[in-house]
Formats: structure tokens, C-alpha cells, sequence
């Protein structure tokens, strides 16, 4: 049987700790949706679960899109401005991840906690010990499609073979919603894509909605 490495690194979620053949696919949310119509409609066509990190601009931008997320899939943390976290007072840091709580729960209808993604993936011991102090799991993800980095650097094909060669039990995709700054929507066009060579494999989708925060140290 396939051993089972560990999936939490310095307390961070890099997969589902499963040997079941699941895939969890997680969509960011931080700049625009010109992706999302796309990526809700292949989800919904092919009755296939995703997970989404929202910041509080995104949902703000966008109420009446959070809104239709909110009532169909597990919503998380994803800042309110996307910045950098490291480069924010503590008290800079804990704002941006309440207030976008707040935001999200409003537009959304639901509570994004213990869901949190770091923006550009940018973490330190210094805010990981407060996403973790505020009731959150850091969660990272097995691979990025590198769907963000458009047409020059990435394809629809190249988006696809990513998680394809990085398939585990317990993968987490990392997509978007938004397009990049040529303006392509790879992860948008390549979903579709994904969604039927995972199940070829075998494999089943799910949420992260099973996902606990690491209990606090007393």
C-alpha cells in the first residue's frame, strides 16, 4: 500500500490526509471573475464539489457571484486586499483576516472559518501564529496549475498535465477565477479538462468543509 507522508507541514494543510482516491479542487477568488462563470458551469454540469478562497474585495466586487458560491460550496478566508501579510503590523494582519471574515459571511451567507489561504502563498512563523490564534488552518495546496501565469508561460494542456503528474490520494488543486494579465482564463477553459482525466484515474472530488483548525496550546 502507498505510505501515507505527512500532510500537515509546520501545521499547514498541503493535502487531505486520506488514502482514498479524492481530489479536493480549491478556486481563489482575489482579483477579477472573468473565469468563474466558467468554472461554476463545469462544476455544475458535471456535479462536481470545489472549495473557494475568497477576500473580502473580491465579494464586495462581485455580490451577487459570492452569493451563488455561498449556496452551493464551503467558502474561506483569503484577506480582504490580497497583500502580503508579512509585510503588515500584527494588528494590520488580524484586521485584514476579521474584517474579510466579516465580508465574506455577509455577501456569502456563510462563516469561512477554519479555512485560510495565505495570499501568493507568503507566510512567516509571525502571521502563521496568528491565523492559527484567530481559529484558522492554514491551507496551502499538492499543486498550483500555474493557470495564473497566462498564455505565455502556461497552456490549457500544460494547466491539465500539472495535476495529472501531481495526482495523490488527497490532492489539492490550486485554481482561479480570475483571468491573468493577458487577460486568458486557462484555469477556466482547463477544468473541464481536469474534471474528466481525474475521474479516468479513478478518483473522486470533494470539499475541504471536514478541515479543523489545530487546537491551541493552553
Amino acid at each position: 500500500m502507498l505510505a501515507l507522508p505527512p500532510a500537515i507541514v509546520a501545521g499547514e494543510l498541503v493535502r487531505l490526509q486520506t488514502r482514498r482516491h479524492v481530489v479536493a479542487l480549491t478556486f481563489d477568488g482575489g482579483g477579477n471573475a472573468e473565469g468563474a462563470k466558467g468554472v461554476l458551469a463545469a462544476l455544475r454540469r458535471e456535479h462536481v464539489p470545489g472549495t473557494f478562497f475568497l477576500t473580502g474585495h473580491f465579494v464586495q466586487s462581485y455580490p451577487l457571484l459570492a452569493r451563488v458560491i455561498g449556496r452551493r460550496y464551503p467558502v474561506a478566508n483569503h484577506t480582504v486586499n490580497h497583500l502580503d501579510l508579512r509585510r503588515l503590523s500584527t494588528p494590520g494582519v488580524t484586521r485584514e483576516i476579521i474584517r474579510a471574515q466579516n465580508m465574506i459571511l455577509h455577501a456569502t451567507g456563510r462563516d469561512p472559518r477554519p479555512l485560510f489561504r495565505f495570499p501568493y502563498g507568503a507566510r512567516d512563523a509571525r502571521t502563521l501564529g496568528i491565523v492559527r490564534r484567530l481559529g484558522y488552518v492554514s491551507v496551502r495546496w499538492t499543486v498550483d496549475t500555474w493557470g495564473w501565469m497566462g498564455l505565455r508561460l502556461q497552456s490549457v494542456a500544460g494547466a491539465r498535465r500539472r495535476v495529472l503528474d501531481n495526482l495523490v490520494p488527497g490532492e489539492i488543486v490550486l485554481m482561479h477565477l480570475g483571468s491573468s494579465r493577458d487577460r486568458s482564463t486557462i484555469d477556466s477553459q482547463a477544468l473541464p479538462g481536469v474534471i474528466k482525466a481525474v475521474r479516468a484515474r479513478g478518483y473522486r472530488f470533494v470539499t475541504l468543509a471536514g478541515v479543523h483548525a489545530p487546537r491551541q496550546r493552553k
